[in-house]
């Protein structure tokens, strides 16, 4: 229990360290974004946040491997404490100054995802979580939300912009929640919208498609406040390119068995 602690400061004070960057960093012109892909962009400021955070943890835990969003997505996954970081979640709220962006730090231990921390950075607050250990904002512990009715329950999700021959199977999911949910909220952040179930603002979350990086850490808040994380099929290895759907026992499988009847 000590050991996950330990690596639950160790992610705070790197996600501090970046978010302090990120808070006194001036969004960059749209001539200086680079497109990954179809409306997904990366920017210096993005790759310096992650330079930042992989400095902060390997040093503090020597040996450590980083999986990261811009400088080593594609980096091995298997070792005894692997990182996985989103250096800025919400790259395009941060270009825009819409103020919902976040710093995103998992830690998986022997390939066990145990340790998540999210910093909201506009906010200056912070999430985290270990397993076995709660998930927590300050001293506040989180809880999933106990509201069993789905047509009270607030229900969060991502867009597909990225794969956008996924939006017609999203649009039909979309209006078939809408029709059973209290209402449907969209901000950007994916790592924020995990930490909105985990404190029990949304009853549930889904999206067709996430990174590693994107979900790593607000999987561990949610599963730690009470909640249930899966894919779409309902596989729990959620670490992986593909979809998620994250709730209240409750919520979570009324959400999926929505989905999946579309």
């Amino acid at each position: 229990m000590q050991q996950l602690l330990d690596l639950v400061d160790v992610a705070t004070r790197a996600a501090e360290r970046a978010a302090a960057y990120l808070r006194a960093a001036a969004p960059p012109g749209s001539q200086a974004w680079t497109a990954k892909d179809k409306n997904d962009f990366v920017t210096e400021v993005d790759r310096h946040s992650e330079t930042l955070i992989v400095e902060a943890l390997t040093h503090l835990v020597p040996g450590s491997r980083v999986v990261g969003e811009e400088l080593s997505p594609d980096a091995a996954r298997a070792g005894d404490v692997v990182w996985v970081v989103d250096p800025l979640d919400g790259t395009t709220n941060f270009l825009h100054r819409y103020p919902h962006y976040a710093v995103s730090v998992g830690c998986m231990v022997r390939g066990e995802l145990c340790v998540g921390v999210v910093h909201d950075v506009p906010r200056n607050l912070v999430y985290r979580g270990a397993t076995g250990h709660g998930a927590w904002l300050g001293d506040t512990r989180l809880e999933v939300s106990r509201e069993t009715d789905p047509s009270r329950a607030l229900i969060g999700t991502g867009f597909p912009y990225k794969r956008l021959e996924d939006i017609d199977v999203y649009l039909r999911q979309l209006g078939t929640v809408l029709r059973n949910a209290g209402g449907v909220r969209r901000a950007g952040t994916a790592s924020l919208d995990l930490a909105d179930v985990a404190q029990g603002r949304f009853g549930a979350f889904w999206e067709l498609l996430l990174a590693p990086w994107d979900k790593a850490a607000g999987a561990v808040l949610v599963r730690e406040a009470g909640g249930v994380v899966t894919t779409l099929e309902g596989s729990s290895d959620i670490v992986q390119h593909g979809s998620i759907v994250a709730g209240s026992p409750a919520m979570h499988g009324r959400l999926r068995d929505l989905l999946r009847k579309v």
